[in-house]
């Protein structure tokens, strides 16, 4: 009862305070009325239909209404934040930091002295803007290196294709190789044929399903055909459009089977393919043989050193808990990595940049983290997973910015039920930028994937993805496939969520419901 009765007197008293901030004095006057009247009376819903700012009661979470009430009471600071972006001096800056982020350094892939040069500069940024604690931890990462690569159709005629090395490929012997191809649709169809793989090139023509479904091919595709006796692995891009562009990404071995080279290839040469092989009647290909010569002088080296780049704001009051905003810095070597995931790096070191500058010091600190090395396995979050291990129980959310910063939906939410309930009711407030659309997942988005099993509450950038795998891990993604507005409605979305998060009275449950702000 003790505790109830704390946590309640805190959400009172954070809840005045963000009511000046957004209302009149004599509403506010009003107000305090109300909370001293709620004091001496039972919580009802009728208290908080009440209240002066709007108040949502989502009867599925049965939340206190007190803190309903609280977290509605962040609207005026909401929307501060947001016209501070939409109309004020933020406005266009997240394409202009953008800008200037992809055309200095162009990708960033791990391993190279451009990632490392990308890191600096924003460790620098970050001491620019006075963030606390400004440091970065030292993380070891795989070196794999792209060489040469060139691929030809030699039968039935003379084709160039276009191809891209997956991420730990092995490359060809000496002077490439060449081989007839087998194409299959799924590892069902490989099963079936296995016995006409033997010294082939196999090809997956997997339609677009969905992105965690249809990689499956790219990361295990070279490891099922080497089962077969396939001398190499060739995989259909993994998206719904291309425009002969090519997809890379990483691929994996197993340990006790040989490893062959793996390439994508683009969707239009893989249908090709396929209607080469085709046997139906009246087919103007009557399986006539595809041969195909493919070189790849793709190596691995030693692993380096690469670092996560960290810096915080410093919470006002002095709390465990603390809030993670993050992104990844690293990209593949192709195009700008500009959609993946410069434009997540750009909206999280605005998004503190802004605000520090309204001067709104949340309670709790609210640190910064971009990411190394996570395409090549999330081995940034991995490191800082085991150098923080006794911390996790104080990360009150870990939020990151991985789905591309096109339209924002919302937010998408991986964690125990109690909290997804407070995070819904954050959600509301984002109603002026229609992102206020609320998703759970098992798994929501890279690194932050590696802190949910461990308990730790996770948010993402939910953002309509009808073009991201058009761009994704291709040449084509470059600084042209972002828009201004876009990229702004995302910094007001990421700055939003990360202040109300670090300055609510509550950090976010864990695990099953025994909590004071839940009604029982």
């Amino acid at each position: 009862m003790g505790l109830q009765f704390q946590v309640f007197v805190q959400i009172t008293v954070l809840l005045v305070s963000n009511i000046f901030l957004s209302v009149s004095s004599e509403e506010a006057t009003t107000f305090i009325g109300n909370v001293h009247n709620r004091i001496a009376s039972p919580i009802t819903k009728e208290s908080c239909e009440a209240s002066p700012v709007e108040c949502y009661q989502d009867p599925e979470c049965n939340l206190d209404p007190q803190l309903v009430s609280e977290i509605a009471s962040y609207k005026g600071v909401a929307d501060r934040i947001i016209s501070e972006v939409l109309q004020g001096p933020f406005k266009g800056r997240a394409y202009s930091d953008l800008e200037h982020f992809v055309d200095t350094f162009g990708p960033r892939f791990s391993g190279t002295p451009t990632l490392e040069r990308a890191i600096d500069f924003m460790l620098d940024r970050m001491k620019a803007l006075s963030l606390e604690n400004v440091h970065a931890e030292n993380v070891s990462i795989p070196q794999w290196v792209r060489g040469f690569e060139d691929a030809d159709m030699l039968l039935p005629r003379k084709k160039k294709l276009n191809i891209l090395g997956l991420g730990s490929s092995v490359g060809t012997p000496m002077g490439g190789l060449e081989a007839d191809i087998l194409v299959v649709k799924n590892f069902t169809e490989l099963q079936q044929r296995a016995a006409e793989a033997y010294g082939k090139i196999v090809v997956y023509n997997a339609e677009f399903v969905d992105y965690l479904t249809t990689s499956e091919f790219r990361k295990r595709g070279a490891a099922e055909a080497a089962k077969v006796g396939a001398v190499a692995s060739l995989t259909r891009s993994v998206g719904p459009l291309s425009l002969d562009t090519p997809h890379t990404g990483g691929t994996s071995y197993l340990e006790d089977v040989k490893k062959i080279p793996a390439a994508c290839i683009t969707i239009e040469d893989a249908e090709l393919f396929q209607r080469f092989q085709n046997k139906e009647e009246g087919s103007l290909h009557l399986g006539e043989t595809v041969r195909i010569r493919l070189v790849m002088n793709d190596y691995t080296l030693d692993p380096v050193i690469s670092r996560n780049a960290i810096g915080d704001i410093t919470g006002r009051e002095v709390h465990p808990e603390k809030v993670l905003i993050s992104a990844h810095i690293d990209s593949w070597d192709v195009g700008q990595g500009a959609m993946d995931d410069g434009g997540g790096v750009i909206i999280t070191m605005a998004a503190v940049e802004l605000l520090k500058s309204l001067n709104l010091r949340p309670r709790r600190t609210l640190s910064t983290v971009l990411w190394t090395g996570e395409e090549v396995g999330l081995v940034g979050a991995e490191a800082y997973l085991n150098e923080h291990r006794q911390e996790l129980g104080n990360i009150s959310v870990l939020l990151e910015s991985d789905a591309a910063t096109f339209r924002p939906l919302g937010l998408g939410f991986a964690g125990s039920q109690d909290a997804g309930c407070v995070i819904q009711e954050v959600s509301k407030l984002l109603a002026p930028l229609n992102a206020s659309s609320y998703q759970t997942f098992e798994k929501i988005s890279s690194d932050v994937d590696v802190f949910i099993p461990h308990g730790v509450p996770a948010i993402s950038l939910r953002t309509d993805l009808t073009r991201r795998y058009w761009y994704h891990h291709t040449h084509a993604d470059t600084l042209t496939v972002e828009d201004p507005e876009e990229l702004d409605l995302c910094l007001a979305t990421w700055a939003v969520t990360a202040y109300i998060l670090s300055d609510i009275s509550i950090a976010l449950p864990r695990g099953a419901s025994n909590n004071p702000y839940l009604i029982n």
